[in-house]
Order: structure tokens, then sequence, then C-alpha cells
């Protein structure tokens, strides 16, 4: 069994040498299929990044009446920051929103004077509150208007950024929607064309696997070599393509941090060289030992 399997992975190894420039085009054309899995892998990194940065742009305003009692505002505040949907509540006093007013508009000296003119601070205390997710919102906003101390609000602008927070939301579930359909086409496309460039290193040895099945060999012994052809395929496009990544993220990280924010792509893809490997890897072996095991069967057949 031992000596089988080691004349099988030999027979493989000499079989990819040999079909020389058919190996170089299957390893070619599925470099070409996991370095577009990789792009998407990537470009979700940077989608992920700008759409949590926006998330964290967001957040619904609960304004409170003028006479409201600061200890029934930090009641409300804490009722929020117990709730799972929310992820963080901050409270800004009258004093902090007038003088938040203030430097909004320092330079508009009509506005400023009109304040100094009022014996009255005119803004009333609020909260700003953030959601752990953008479809979060509507039930924060609806516990606020349901409970009893809704008394105490004067508005909630949840329905003034409700276009913006569903927007948002739309464009994440599209964008998950659209990785998985890429993905999968993706998929589909390589092994289409692991496939057919698999089954011409096949073809070219067609009189070899009659002649094995002539002298009796299993069905597993003249598979197995084409099988380790297929491995080596997968295996060496996924070298290849993780290489062509290091320059390229070097490249494009800087880039990519100042246009779209958030991490440097070539220190993401360093940091997790590991899973990059373990997905094209496996994506790579798996598709060049399917599509193999598939051409050859009608050869197997006949």
């Amino acid at each position: 069994m031992v000596i089988n399997l080691k004349r099988i992975i030999k027979a493989g190894v000499v079989n990819f040498w040999r079909n020389g420039w058919i190996s170089f085009a299957t390893v070619l054309i599925m470099t070409l299929m996991l370095f577009v899995v990789g792009s998407v892998l990537l470009g979700n990194v940077i989608l992920t990044s700008v759409l949590a940065s926006l998330e964290d742009k967001v957040d619904i305003t609960v304004y409170f009446q003028l006479d409201a009692p600061e200890n029934e505002i930090l009641v409300v505040r804490d009722s929020l920051a117990g709730l799972g949907e929310v992820k963080e509540v901050e409270y800004v006093s009258r004093e902090e929103a007038l003088a938040q007013f203030r430097d909004r508009h320092q330079e508009n000296a009509l506005i400023t004077q009109s304040l100094d003119e009022l014996e009255e601070n005119p803004l009333g205390a609020s909260l700003n509150v953030r959601a752990s997710d953008p479809s979060q919102y509507g039930a924060i906003s609806n516990f606020l208007e349901a409970n009893a101390f809704s008394s105490i609000l004067d508005k909630v602008n949840y329905r003034q950024n409700q276009l913006v927070i569903d927007r948002l939301s739309s464009l994440l579930m599209s964008s998950r929607k659209i990785g998985i359909a890429v993905s999968i086409l993706l998929a589909g496309i390589a092994f289409l064309v692991a496939f057919n460039t698999i089954r011409m290193a096949i073809y070219t040895s067609r009189e070899e696997i009659k002649v094995m099945k002539l002298v009796g060999a299993s069905n597993w012994y003249t598979r197995g070599p084409f099988l380790v052809e297929g491995f080596l395929h997968g295996f060496f496009a996924s070298i290849v393509a993780l290489i062509i990544f290091f320059p390229l993220t070097y490249w494009l990280g800087p880039k990519a941090e100042l246009f779209f924010g958030g991490s440097d792509l070539y220190v993401y893809y360093v940091t997790h060289l590991l899973e990059f490997f373990l997905v094209l890897f496996l994506i790579g072996i798996v598709i060049g030992i399917i599509s193999s095991s598939i051409a050859i069967r009608r050869y197997l057949r006949a």
C-alpha cells in the first residue's frame, strides 16, 4: 500500500513536470482565479472598514424639555445603556449643549449677540445614542416613545436620520449578498476552467491510461497520479497568488488607508497571512482534485 502510494505520488509529480506547458497554463489560470478570490476577500475588508466608520458616524439624539430634571434624564440614560441594542450613550447637559452651540457659531456675530441677550439657556439637555447595528435604531426609538419617561422628551431625531440609517442597513445587506454571489460565481468559473485545462492534460496521456487499464491497473492507481497533479496545480497556484499579494497590498495599503480610512491593508494581510493561505490553499486543492477526479472519470468508464 505504501509502495503504491509512493508510486502514485511520483507518477503525479513526473506528469506535472512532463506536461510543462499544460501544467503552467493550469497553474496560471487557477492563480488568476485565486487572485480574484483573494481580491474579493481584501475588498470585503475595505468595505467592512468603511461601513464600520459610517456606522460610528450615525446616531440618534434624544432631546429633553427645558424643565426636565437631570436625575430623570440620567435614569433614561441608564435605561438605554441597559439595552442590548445600544452600543454607547453620551449625556450632554444644557450647559455643554450651549457651549457646543457657541463653538459652532463663534464666527456668526448675530447668533453670538442673540445668545448674550438671552437671560436663560434656550437649549435643553440631550442624549446621543449609538446602536450596535444601524437596523436597531427603530427599536430604540420605539422604546423611548413607549415608556413613562416619554413625558420629559422633547423629540427624538430618529425620523430625520431614518433615511440615512435605512440606506446604510440596505448597503450592509446588499454587500453581504453580493459577496456571497461573487464567491459562488468565482468558484464555478474556477472549477470549469480547471476542469477543461486538466482534461487537456489527461487527453495527452490517454494512450498511457489505456495501457494501464489493459495490464489490470485499478481505477485508484490510474486516477491517483492525476489527483496528485490536481493537488500540485492548486498548491502552486495558491503560493503564487499569496506572493503576488505582498507587493500589491504594500503598494495599495497607504492609498487605501488614505482614501477609505481604517487599517493598513498590508498590515492586515501580513497579520492574517495564515488565514489567507488556508483559504486559497483549500480552494485551490479542492478545485484541482475534484476537477481532476471528474475529468478522468470518462476515461475510466471507456
